[in-house]
């Protein structure tokens, strides 16, 4: 009897028990979504042509770089990209991707939200399956007051234990600070060892092998890369008009500058 009862407790268990997620083909998507759970394709992936960056040249052309020797095969590093809101971060991310793939090569993008860190032991045990190299994204990624734990567990994962990301991987972050996790003057303070508590919290940049700024533009910078979206989608404009838009947004960037141009657009009655 207590055999039977059992089995019916497993049986009614098991019934209201979620069903395990179905993971995506790792070798049929151009890029990827992971929600802590499961790695689905992601919808629409369209980055901006490569060539459209423009003001960042020399950011573009090392995140190209290292990603094309990851695409080979070769030693590539773990990249985090730093600095002003809307200066092209996350934009160089997937538009580096598309150029490869454009290239030919099988690379693939998979992006991961900052809430789902950790989960990322999970993930990499998935990738292991593929030989198939994955550019692992993390965006505007930050730790508050309190998230030292979190900072030191994702610095385990870039470097060291058998959790630690697979050889086909490599992960980008971008972050508005240089070092992710916030520093103040009061850590010079430090009654027991202040330059214990400043390395502690420069630990987790350092483990990323290419470090690259991405600084606020002036107004030449801006208004040539409204010009050369622009003259991309065969749209005319004023400069004037331009430098205006920025200045009641009160930020000149790229993203300002892009967001200009689908103005410039919809004044003309053109869909992008």
């Amino acid at each position: 009897m207590n055999d039977v009862l059992l089995t019916r407790i497993a049986e009614a268990l098991e019934r209201i028990a979620p069903p395990a997620s179905a993971q995506a083909d790792l070798n049929a998507h151009p890029a990827y979504v992971w929600d802590g759970g499961a790695i689905a394709p992601a919808e629409g992936f369209a980055p901006v042509d490569f060539g459209l960056l423009s003001g960042i040249d020399a950011q573009k052309g090392a995140v190209l770089e290292n990603s094309r020797r990851h695409a080979a095969g070769h030693a590539a590093h773990d990249v985090l990209l730093w600095g002003a809101r809307g200066t092209g971060k996350s934009a160089v991310v997937g538009a580096v991707v598309g150029q490869l793939q454009g290239e030919g090569a099988n690379i693939a993008l998979l992006q991961c939200a900052i809430d789902d860190l950790a989960s990322l032991p999970r993930l990499f045990s998935l990738l292991r399956a593929t030989s198939r190299p994955f550019i692992l994204f993390l965006d505007d990624l930050g730790f508050e007051e309190g998230g030292a734990g979190a900072a030191r567990t994702l610095r385990s994962l870039l470097q060291g234990g058998t959790s630690a990301r697979p050889a086909n991987v490599r992960l980008y972050v971008t972050s508005n600070r240089r070092h992710i996790v916030p520093r103040h003057l009061s850590e010079q303070d430090d009654p027991v060892n202040p330059r214990d508590v400043v390395d502690d919290k420069m630990a987790l940049s350092d483990r990323f092998g290419l470090s690259l700024g991405f600084h606020a533009i002036d107004q030449d910078a801006y208004v040539a890369i409204v010009a050369g979206y622009a003259e991309a989608l065969g749209l005319a404009f004023d400069p004037l008009d331009a430098i205006q838009w920025a200045t009641r947004r009160g930020s000149r960037s790229g993203r300002v500058a892009w967001q200009y141009v689908v103005e410039l657009a919809g004044r003309n009655g053109l869909t992008l």
